[in-house]
């Protein structure tokens, strides 16, 4: 019996322990999508990739599916990536370490006859700018954790002053992207991983 897709990421989400390290409660996807860096390297659950294919920003893919709340308005969705292993998993006292944030996600109108999958529109400039995975030597592999958000309706706006805005790399540390999506009244829709592995000391 093969299980669906929406399955399927629960199940490796948690097989990586992600659940709970990441998101800490049971949690049901209803939206597909796929990350896809300009080399060509597309991430999905449980890739194993290299520093140098994913040196710059990403592109986000939905997976066309049915709009089951019968929405008449166009949703709009927030996308963070995180490292729960930061500086390593036997030793994360920096977790989480906050890669990206990015608001303001829009899925391309789909024609009736579309299957393939829809590069998200960005509507806006990132909130935290990209930076790559850059795990320390000798701390094995490292979860890269992109949780997909809905916005409420009407958007969001994350406010000037807020620790998002924080590019530094002592700024990024100790965020929490559950929180972060609590304190905004955001709902949680989707996630996806991908590994890369440090180098040997």
């Amino acid at each position: 019996m093969s299980v669906d897709p929406l399955s399927a990421v629960v199940v490796a989400l948690q097989r990586e322990q992600i659940i709970p390290d990441v998101i800490p409660g049971p949690f049901t996807p209803s939206v597909l999508f796929s990350i896809t860096y300009p080399t060509g390297i597309e991430a999905l659950l449980s890739s194993e990739l290299t520093r140098e294919d994913t040196l710059d920003e990403p592109e986000i893919n939905f997976t066309p599916m049915q709009n089951v709340l019968g929405a008449t308005e166009e949703p709009t969705y927030t996308l963070v990536m995180t490292d729960p292993d930061a500086p390593s998993r036997a030793e994360p006292k920096y977790r989480q370490f906050r890669h990206w944030v990015i608001t303001g996600l829009k899925s391309p109108a789909l024609g009736s006859s579309e299957t393939a999958n829809l590069v998200a529109v960005k509507t806006k400039p990132s909130t935290t700018p990209y930076r790559p995975p850059g795990p320390p030597p000798g701390t094995g592999y490292h979860r890269y954790t992109f949780i997909l958000f809905e916005e409420p309706a009407g958007g969001l706006t994350i406010p000037e002053g807020a620790v998002e805005h924080g590019a530094e790399l002592e700024q990024r540390r100790k965020w929490s992207a559950f929180e972060f999506g609590k304190k905004y009244g955001l709902t949680l829709v989707g996630a996806n991983y991908f590994l890369v592995k440090s180098k040997d000391v």
